[in-house]
């Protein structure tokens, strides 16, 4: 029996090294969580020489079907169980779930944040960023569409990245939005035992009211900070300085709230949010906008 106490995490595990690497990351971060190792699998997904040996070993076509299938499945979750050792051997209370899918797994894994309740839901980061972004990867899909926190994990990280996860504080993108308001929420519930850095960064004249939130359980730090927006969009510079402060800091991730505008317009129109995810050489956590639901 999972204990009830303990932080949920859905992590989307696809068995790539970012993937069992996002497991290490997970573990620092929320140690002694009971986690969903979520592997998704689209058949026909048996590999091209078990797919030449099973037609040569049939005689018809349904047959053939039948043994993609059954092979395929197995070895999906051959895959799974090697993320959920991972994740058992860091720690974790985990246990496999493989679904079958047919495309789009950044927005199942999303349903599956909806219909399981876990406090957070991870997923690795291939180490695509700035220009090299695919949009519409797999990781973005589940940012846009999650009605959970999502972490997603940067990879590769270097040893000083690594060894802040332990201990490290939590930086939390600040301008006095609903977005940035559910950020710190969220963070809170997440962290309860975390330093927090609140760092304003207010490229667009917003009001930030950071010296209402200081002083609480946790150590709460503010700084401000000024973006010099010559070096690129105004997104981009906020995030590239959230990011030199992180490391400046110490921080073992960086926090972001989203406005809640849709994944069209994100996608097309860039946010603070996706900025950071792309840009950061830490986790980053996007919590979603309140408004969002089921979206």
């Amino acid at each position: 029996m999972p204990d009830v106490s303990a932080l949920r995490v859905l992590m989307g595990y696809d068995g790539s090294p970012a993937a069992n690497a996002a497991v290490g990351v997970g573990a620092l971060l929320f140690p002694g969580a009971h986690a969903w190792i979520v592997y998704l699998w689209t058949p026909p997904f048996a590999r091209e020489d078990l797919r030449r040996r099973l037609w040569t070993g049939t005689s018809h076509v349904n047959e053939f079907v039948e043994a993609i299938e059954r092979e395929g499945r197995w070895e999906a979750e051959q895959i799974a169980a090697v993320g959920t050792t991972l994740g058992r051997a860091a720690g974790w209370g985990a246990e496999s779930l493989v679904e079958r899918s047919y495309g789009g797994e950044g927005f199942r894994v999303a349903q599956l944040a909806l219909e399981l309740d876990p406090d957070v839901v991870l997923v690795g980061s291939r180490g695509l960023g700035g220009a090299k972004a695919v949009l519409g990867s797999v990781s973005d899909m589940v940012v846009h569409y999650s009605p959970k926190p999502v972490l997603v994990a940067a990879h590769p990280l270097l040893t000083a990245e690594h060894a802040a996860l332990a201990t490290g504080p939590v930086l939390i993108g600040w301008d006095g939005s609903a977005g940035a308001h559910g950020a710190l929420t969220a963070v809170e519930r997440l962290f309860p035992t975390r330093d927090l850095l609140l760092v304003s960064v207010n490229a667009d004249g917003t009001t930030d009211d950071l010296d209402s939130y200081t002083g609480s359980n946790n150590d709460r730090q503010v700084v401000r900070l000024s973006v010099d927006s010559q070096h690129g969009t105004s997104s981009r510079a906020v995030a590239d300085t959230l990011a030199g402060l992180a490391r400046e800091r110490h921080a073992a991730l960086v926090a972001v709230g989203s406005r809640g505008r849709t994944a069209i317009r994100e996608i097309l129109l860039g946010s603070v949010a996706m900025a950071t995810l792309h840009r950061a050489s830490r986790p980053v956590l996007v919590v979603p906008s309140a408004e969002r639901g089921s979206a």
